[in-house]
């Protein structure tokens, strides 16, 4: 039987299967001074999701010669909070959750289209504020625009399923996926990520944070954007991202929004979080949420479920179905 830390909470379902299976479960979150002095090296198994980051240095904390973590388990999608390269190199398998939370996700994104297009969050404020900005709100329908998705995931594709449905045109970069794959779902995949910013007047960010994809997002790419819809209304250019914070250049964002190159900014996720004192947050134009797209109580449960056959399957000596490395 395993001893498993979870750090950034699990569904109390979800503990209760892993306690009914033999396994001791410690709910508690650990400060990065106390991961690298160790404090999982008593563990056989360790639960994050996005807050725990678990580090060169914090795995390496977390063995001793052959004891200690043999499993990081990520109740979510992306594990750039886990130093991959490390957990290989210490014979520690990684796994994530990769489908548990896409609906939630797909939502929220959609949730921020509309909201972008039709001026949700600013109506909202100049309506508590005592303004009747009637006249001043009229927004565009997201129907018949082009919808630029950089990655063609899980959500993506989930983004693209309900954009279409609403009359978007849809446009993709994803140097890993197949024709087949776009063409089938009627959307255009393209070669270079720029064509995706001259033709779209709408983007939404679905890739993972990594090296190349860093500030993906950037001032030139902004410029770009043509602020005319394919049906011919002059909508303005809209970014949305639920992905991963540090794709978006986030200064860059600023700049657009201050010239009117772009007519709104949201974002779920931010370079440095919580993002206290980021001055995108006092823009009129931009709209935000504290990275919540699988904060769902749908999706916690299905992330906590997954995860328990993960753990079980590990504790059973059998690779886990998402095992990453």
């Amino acid at each position: 039987m395993g001893r498993i830390a979870v750090t950034d909470g699990m569904s109390e379902a979800a503990v209760k299967v892993l306690e009914a299976a033999g396994h001791e479960v410690v709910l508690q979150h650990y400060t990065p001074e106390e991961l690298l002095s160790g404090a999982l090296a008593d563990f056989d198994a360790v639960v994050v999701r996005s807050a725990t980051k678990m580090t060169d240095e914090a795995i390496r904390a977390s063995r001793t010669e052959s004891e200690g973590i043999g499993f990081i388990g990520r109740a979510g999608v992306g594990v750039d909070n886990i130093d991959i390269t490390t957990a290989t190199e210490c014979e520690v398998v990684v796994c994530n959750t990769p489908g548990a939370s896409t609906l939630s996700v797909v939502e929220l994104t959609i949730g921020h289209l509309i909201a972008s297009a039709r001026h949700i969050p600013k109506a909202d404020r100049t309506l508590r504020s005592g303004e009747w900005a009637k006249k001043s709100l009229r927004g565009t329908e997201i129907g018949g625009k082009r919808l630029g998705l950089i990655g063609y995931g899980r959500i993506a594709r989930g983004v693209g399923e309900v954009a279409k449905a609403m009359g978007m045109v849809l446009h993709t970069f994803d140097p890993y996926i197949s024709r087949d794959v776009t063409e089938a779902s009627q959307c255009t995949l393209h070669d270079d990520v720029d064509d995706l910013f001259r033709l779209c007047t709408h983007i939404s960010i679905h890739c993972n944070l990594s090296p190349e994809t860093h500030h993906l997002v950037n001032s030139e790419r902004l410029s770009m954007m043509p602020g005319v819809g394919a049906d011919g209304t002059i909508c303005g250019n809209h970014i949305v991202n639920c992905a991963r914070g540090g794709i978006v250049d986030e200064a860059a964002v600023l700049a657009a929004l201050e010239t009117g190159q772009l007519s709104s900014a949201a974002l779920d996720v931010y370079e440095i979080e919580p993002p206290a004192g980021n001055p995108l947050l006092e823009h009129a134009d931009f709209h935000g949420s504290p990275h919540i797209g699988a904060a769902t109580l749908e999706a916690q449960a299905r992330v906590g479920e997954e995860m328990v056959g993960l753990l079980i399957d590990y504790f059973n000596d059998d690779r886990p179905v998402s095992a990453i490395n």
